[in-house]
C-alpha cells in the first residue's frame, strides 16, 4: 500500500491504471451504463484487473503466485494475459473471449482490443519475442499480431488479419498477411470497424475488364457479378 493506494493500482500520471481502464471502457463501448457496471460484470476488465494483481507478483520474484493467478482468470474469463507482459492504464477489452497476450507483449495507453485478438510470438525465440502496440490502436475481433513487431499508433487493424510485419503509424491494415489499405495523418475513428475489402476489391476491377471483353465481343454476360458502391454510395455492378 503506497499513498492509500493498493499495490496493483500503481499511477501512471493522475490517475491509477484501474481508474483509467474503468474510464477507457466507458468511453469505448456504448452499452456501458456505469463504472460499477463495468466493474462487477465486464470480463475483458475483470481479467485485466487480475492481471495488475499477477504482474505485481511476477515483477517482484513471486512467480508462481502470478501463474496461479493468471490461470484461474483465463478459467473463468477465457481470458489469457501473461503475467509478464506490460500494459498501460487505459486499455479496453470488449467481449474478451479467446484473447490472448504473451510474456513479453507491451501494450500502450488507449487500446481497444476485441475477442479472439492473439498478440503471440512466431516461434521458440527467447527474449523479446511478442508484439509492441503503442497507443491508440484498435485490434478487431480475430486479429492475430505476431512475433516481436511495433503497431504504430493511431492505427487500426481489421478483424481476422494476421500481422506478422511491423505496421506503421495512422493506417488501417486487413487480410491475411495484412496489408495497409488506408493511411493519412487523421487519427482512425476507434470504433469504426468497416473496413475496406481488397480482395473484393480486385475481383471488382477484373469483372470490369472481363464486362468490357464481353460487349465488345457480344458474348452473354453471367447472371451473377459482384456488386460494390462507388463514394457516392450508389450501386455499380462490376
Amino acid at each position: 500500500m503506497k499513498d492509500g493506494i493498493p499495490f496493483f493500482m500503481e499511477k501512471e500520471g493522475k490517475m491509477n491504471k484501474v481508474a483509467m481502464d474503468l474510464q477507457v471502457a466507458m468511453e469505448k463501448d456504448p452499452a456501458a451504463r456505469s463504472k460499477a457496471e463495468v466493474f462487477f460484470t465486464y470480463g475483458g476488465f475483470k481479467a485485466l484487473f487480475r492481471y495488475r494483481i499477477a504482474h505485481w507478483f511476477y515483477t517482484h520474484h513471486m512467480k508462481t503466485i502470478a501463474t496461479i493467478i493468471s490461470a484461474g482468470s483465463r478459467r473463468k474469463y477465457g481470458i489469457d494475459i501473461h503475467p509478464g507482459a506490460q500494459i498501460a492504464g487505459g486499455v479496453f477489452i470488449d467481449h474478451g473471449v479467446g484473447v490472448v497476450v504473451g510474456e513479453t507483449a507491451i501494450i500502450g495507453t488507449n487500446v481497444l482490443i476485441y475477442q479472439g485478438v492473439t498478440l503471440g510470438g512466431t516461434g521458440k525465440e527467447v527474449g523479446k519475442r511478442h508484439p509492441t502496440i503503442e497507443d491508440n490502436v484498435m485490434i478487431s475481433a480475430g486479429a492475430s499480431v505476431l512475433g516481436n513487431i511495433v503497431v504504430g499508433h493511431d492505427s487500426k487493424i481489421g478483424a481476422g488479419s494476421v500481422i506478422v510485419k511491423n505496421v506503421p503509424p495512422h493506417v488501417t491494415v486487413v487480410g491475411v498477411p495484412g496489408r495497409i489499405v488506408r493511411e493519412n495523418n487523421v487519427r482512425v475513428n476507434d470504433l469504426d470497424q468497416s473496413l475496406p475489402d481488397p480482395i473484393l476489391e480486385e475481383f471488382a476491377r477484373l469483372n470490369k475488364r472481363i464486362d468490357a471483353l464481353e460487349e465488345k465481343l457480344h458474348v452473354q454476360a453471367c447472371k451473377y457479378s459482384i456488386v460494390m458502391e462507388n463514394e457516392e454510395g450508389d450501386k455499380e455492378n462490376a
